[in-house]
């Protein structure tokens, strides 16, 4: 269980250097954090009869403000641990372009595309009607498990370079889904955001292999899975020294049959309260009804939503998985015009 060593905004790199090397000396592990204002330095492995003891000899050095212990049981995903909220920046690796995306801060992120990439012209007509309405970053699903083993699961590689082609075309980042351990580093080679499935939030494994990769990845919740469950399956990805990560609301299971899932609107607030890491939100798997997904969209920004991932399909009565949430890209412009008079009334851009 990590203690957080708090500097004080006038410590030197030599107080911070003499912290470090006195918690690694008692066989701790260390996160170094810099703010603007403050350094935090995260004590990982102290064990519970140890904390006091070692708060009072750290309170004791040069620089130090205070020490805090972290008393929920996921540690790196908490705001105890780092105050500040995390901003993530996202660059088309891919195509080379200027700039990138930044996720988690006054700007709103829209995610888009395909379910799944279904053909080359499929994946490209989406992806510039998604870039000319406005989305960031283009998704598009290559390997897609599904609850049938009859349903469509995904062109895999073949789908990856198709991605590819897009972002080069477009300039959008690319994020698209890893299901199995093995697969990591090919997909890492595509992709500028690795995606992590419901389904797959608690393949410890997975997260393990991600959270050695140098690639942001964002952590879909569980369909059963409760808030705390879902921020403890982060600090796995946190822990392999992948600070990058971002939630992901889609939904979760109740007793409700007339939509797919329900969108928990609670949990935006909630763990934006609890964590630092930013968050987005699926209203397409969320309701599993094109015609909602607007609303629901509007609804995650109102709550302070990071973003939202939206399925855009330039045909959806001929899509391969998942055209009855996927909106036609005529119903994506009017919902991004939507979006940028709600982002202004609420002090954001889109």
């Amino acid at each position: 269980m990590p203690d957080i060593v708090v500097m004080a905004p006038g410590a030197t790199q030599e107080d911070i250097d003499r912290v470090i090397a006195a918690l690694q000396a008692h066989g701790y592990g260390i996160h170094l954090s810099r703010g603007v204002e403050r350094t935090i330095i995260g004590a990982i492995g102290a064990l519970d009869e140890e904390k006091k003891l070692l708060g009072s000899r750290l309170e004791a050095f040069p620089g130090v403000e205070r020490v805090i212990t972290i008393l929920k049981p996921y540690k790196l995903a908490s705001r105890e641990f780092q105050p500040e909220p995390t901003v993530i920046a996202v660059k088309p690796a891919l195509s080379g372009a200027e700039g990138g995306v930044r996720i988690g801060g006054e700007k709103i992120v829209v995610m888009a595309g395909p379910c799944s990439v279904e053909s080359r012209g499929q994946i490209l007509e989406a992806a510039w009607a998604v870039k000319e309405a406005g989305a960031d970053i283009l998704r598009g699903g290559a390997y897609k498990p599904s609850t049938s083993p009859y349903s469509f699961r995904g062109l895999e590689r073949e789908a990856l370079e198709m991605l590819k082609e897009a972002s080069l075309q477009t300039g959008l980042p690319i994020i698209t889904e890893v299901i199995d351990p093995r697969d990591v580093s090919l997909v890492s080679e595509y992709a500028d955001i690795l995606q992590i499935g419901t389904r797959n939030m608690t393949n410890y494994m997975l997260l393990e292999e991600v959270g050695r990769a140098r690639k942001p990845v964002m952590l879909k919740r569980g369909m059963s899975a409760k808030m705390e469950e879902w921020l403890l399956a982060a600090d796995y990805i946190l822990l392999g020294g992948n600070h990058q990560v971002i939630l992901c609301e889609r939904g979760i299971r109740t007793f409700e049959t007339y939509t797919r899932f329900t969108l928990d609107i609670n949990a935006v607030p909630a763990v934006k309260g609890l964590s630092h890491l930013p968050l987005i939100v699926d209203p397409s798997h969320g309701t599993g009804k094109w015609e909602l997904v607007a609303a629901v969209a509007r609804a995650a920004v109102a709550a302070g939503a990071d973003g939202i991932m939206v399925e855009v399909h330039p045909r959806p009565e001929e899509a391969l998985k998942d055209g009855y949430q996927s909106l036609r890209p005529a119903a994506f412009a009017e919902l991004m015009k939507d979006l940028r008079r709600l982002a202004a009334a609420l002090g954001r851009s889109l």
